[in-house]
């Protein structure tokens, strides 16, 4: 009878870890199936935007002006420098609030009723369409300073960027080892100290990756840049006046039915993709050297 028992445990144990092994197989395929497919769906968009976009991507283009309708010269050289000017006053208002977010969230507030309540709104906030900050901005500076402006749109991204850096900062403070903290705090640091002087060190390379995805997602926004920064044919001449971005360009320029405004379109899409590419490498090489030097 032990035996008849034994052998009918041991049959449902080999059932068991059959069914397991063929969802294992399964679900790795599944996985491997969305990942080719993800990487062609994002190899075919690069390939797209290269093989229209590197007709009009040169020198000439990149110094100067959009041309009026109908011209066949012109470039996106003031929409390229309104970009950089745009998203950088976006970074420089969100990354610091971000941070001090984050570690507020993951080394001071912790479980707390506020740092939860604080949580949920920031992912609501993560959720809100990009045109309603856009909106926001136009209702807070635009009609209040009576001009549309660099300053107004690099506030519509900030409240975009905003969530990305909080969430992925705090992240990146998590997955820090308990172990550090208490290292740090048995040499008698205090908190403070442990925090900014071993914790974030630490965190450092994740950080700067939740940096890139949002100056990756400011740099494409559209619709917030109609309400607040607008366009100009003009080079950037103050933070306080209209100021032209890839991203309204490409808008602008597609839609409209002259075959070089299009192409200076394609061309635009090209340099906003190698502009986001050129910052995610610019922090993995510093991110690089920073280790390097860490480890010499």
């Amino acid at each position: 009878m032990a035996t008849q028992v034994a052998a009918q445990a041991n049959l449902f144990k080999r059932k068991v870890r059959s069914k397991r092994v063929v969802l294992d197989w399964v679900m790795t395929g599944l996985i491997f199936a969305s990942s080719i497919f993800a990487i062609f769906v994002l190899a075919s968009i690069l390939y797209y935007v290269f093989v229209n976009g590197i007709e009009r991507f040169n020198w000439q283009t990149l110094t100067q002006l959009p041309p009026p309708p109908g011209d066949q010269v012109g470039g996106f050289g003031n929409a390229v420098l309104g970009t950089i000017i745009v998203v950088s006053i976006a970074i420089t208002i969100t990354f610091p609030i971000g941070l001090f977010a984050a570690i507020y969230l993951s080394e001071f507030g912790q479980n707390s009723s506020t740092a939860s309540s604080l949580r949920f709104i920031i992912k609501v906030l993560t959720g809100v369409p990009s045109i309603i900050a856009g909106v926001f901005a136009y209702g807070v500076l635009v009609l209040s300073t009576k001009t549309f402006s660099a300053l107004s749109g690099g506030v519509a991204l900030s409240v975009l960027t905003l969530p990305i850096i909080i969430l992925s900062c705090e992240e990146a403070l998590r997955l820090v080892p308990a172990d550090t903290r208490a290292a740090a705090y048995a040499l008698g640091a205090s908190r403070v100290q442990t925090v900014f002087r071993v914790v974030l060190p630490a965190a450092l390379p994740v950080v700067l990756t939740g940096v890139t995805l949002a100056i990756a997602r400011a740099a494409g926004e559209t619709a917030p840049l109609i309400f607040t920064a607008l366009f100009s044919f003009l080079w950037p001449n103050g933070l306080l006046k209209p100021v032209a971005s890839l991203a309204v360009l490409i808008y602008n320029f597609a839609i409209v039915p002259f075959e070089n405004q299009q192409k200076i379109a394609w061309g635009g899409a090209l340099a906003l993709v190698i502009l986001v590419l050129i910052t995610t490498i610019s922090f993995r090489l510093l991110l690089s050297r920073r280790q390097e030097t860490i480890t010499i």
